[in-house]
């Protein structure tokens, strides 16, 4: 081979190396753009899994059990085992059906002829060895009570025409018992319209349909809407106040419901909005000098002259979330003892001037402590808690205010379950109804009162139609 086709050979050599080398930097080059795209992928996958490795749930913050993910461990309680074995305790005082002194009817038992010897028995002395007792309940059927009109002509010639008893206005109408068998088993047991009309047909044979009840629900809101402004006042004019709020749906659009309360009323209304501007149209006279137990929701802040006592159950949920997320942090376990040693002094009573101070003092220092800049979590509470500082232990000052507004919860909580059970309310109205009758029966609760008498009494009032 000469030199001429040996140079030739090199130079084809080196133009497909050169070709490679090309290809091999392209390759590289998209390699390097997939990796970082898989990296910022990668990174932002961590973040979000980040809030699974120790998830918010019901049990360890202020969110609803319904929002829980499934396949999760059971919902934390803030309570602590007590070490009693579940049941009746020793010394419990435990409760059975008694003999009434004063039974309807008596029937009576005696034998007519001997077993043995076949002997009439009738005319032989009879003697009392036993009783016992069947409690039962008749068939219960409609009663239907017709009213007929007359007319009177009096000498002097005027015509005297009887009038209706007060409430009779239609041609048919079902009366008090009816409707307050109805609003309660709606409002009160959380029974679906459908259900409703099930069992009033199954057990009293009454045909009412679903708008029929409807239209009994609404009828006895109008009736009750006097009463619901007597609550509302009650409310009002108390000197502490629990608020709360939930989101519910109405046929398909999101409203809230709120409710604010007392000791001695419970007052729920139905808002689209959930800011402070449903605040000012449910109570216009507003809060100035009272004392308001709520949450952190900003809506509740927006009038610097009341005054608040934030839930302490909510804050405990919060720091026991941040306590199992970052274990190596003793910030929130510290603040969560240092509520809870308040709470047993509230509790036992020993709270006492020196002691307040000392638990005040103790979170004051908690307060000005340096969070680690990496847990923002946990820096943005204790911001908050900063921001917030004197809404946090005023329970130790005043025996009157509530240290959490689990009252109010327990208000919101029937409303989820009403929504739960029938899904959804389907109109405005609909829901009106049940927070005017609901409120009618949580008031009643609370003094004592018998809910389904309650409503009965509002049952026989008159309302135009």
């Amino acid at each position: 081979m000469d030199q001429g086709q040996q140079i030739k050979e090199l130079y084809s050599v080196v133009f497909k190396l050169i070709n490679e080398i090309e290809d091999l930097k392209n390759t590289n080059a998209r390699l390097l753009k997939a990796n970082m795209v898989l990296t910022q992928e990668n990174q932002e996958l961590k973040q979000k899994l980040e809030k699974y490795r120790t998830p918010k749930n019901s049990g360890n913050s202020h969110k609803p059990p319904s929002s829980d993910l499934p396949k999760l461990q059971k919902t934390q309680s803030l309570r602590e085992p007590s070490g009693k074995k579940p049941g009746g305790q020793p010394g419990h005082e435990g409760t059975t059906l008694k003999m009434s002194q004063t039974p309807d009817s008596v029937l009576e038992h005696s034998p007519n002829y001997c077993t043995c010897c076949g002997e009439d028995l009738s005319g032989y002395q009879h003697l009392f060895i036993g009783r016992r007792q069947v409690i039962d309940i008749p068939p219960i059927q409609p009663i239907v009570t017709e009213h007929h009109l007359f007319e009177v002509h009096c000498k002097c010639g005027h015509c005297n025409k009887a009038s209706y008893p007060e409430g009779i206005v239609a041609p048919v109408s079902y009366g008090p018992n009816v409707q307050s068998l109805v609003s309660y088993l709606s409002v009160r047991q959380y029974l679906p319209v459908e259900r409703i009309t099930e069992l009033l047909s199954s057990l009293f044979n009454l045909s009412l349909s679903t708008g029929g009840v409807c239209y009994l629900l609404e009828k006895m809101k109008q009736k009750a809407l006097p009463i619901y402004e007597t609550i509302r006042q009650m409310v009002v004019n108390g000197k502490v106040t629990g608020a709360d709020e939930t989101g519910v749906n109405i046929n398909g659009k999101n409203h809230w419901v709120w409710v604010f309360q007392n000791t001695r009323a419970t007052y729920i209304a139905i808002n689209e909005s959930r800011g402070s501007k449903a605040i000012s149209e449910i109570m216009p006279e507003g809060f100035d000098n009272k004392m308001l137990v709520t949450d952190c929701w900003a809506a509740y802040f927006k009038e610097n002259k009341t005054s608040h006592q934030l839930c302490t159950a909510h804050l405990l949920r919060e720091l026991k979330f941040f306590t199992q997320k970052y274990p190596e942090n003793n910030w929130a376990p510290r603040l969560s003892q240092l509520i809870v040693q308040a709470l047993c002094l509230r509790k036992e009573n020993q709270v006492t001037h020196e002691k307040s101070g000392e638990i005040n003092q103790t979170f004051s220092q908690l307060l000005t402590e340096t969070i680690d800049q990496k847990i923002k979590e946990l820096e943005t509470f204790q911001k908050r808690m900063v921001k917030y500082s004197s809404y946090v232990f005023p329970f130790l000052e005043n025996p009157d205010i509530p240290p959490d507004n689990n009252a109010s919860e327990r208000a919101i909580r029937n409303v989820k379950v009403k929504q739960k059970v029938s899904n959804f309310f389907k109109s405005i109205e609909g829901s009106d109804s049940y927070a005017v009758i609901r409120s009618v029966i949580d008031t009643a609760i609370k003094n004592n009162q018998n809910p389904f008498v309650a409503i009965k009494l509002i049952a026989i009032l008159s309302v135009t139609e």
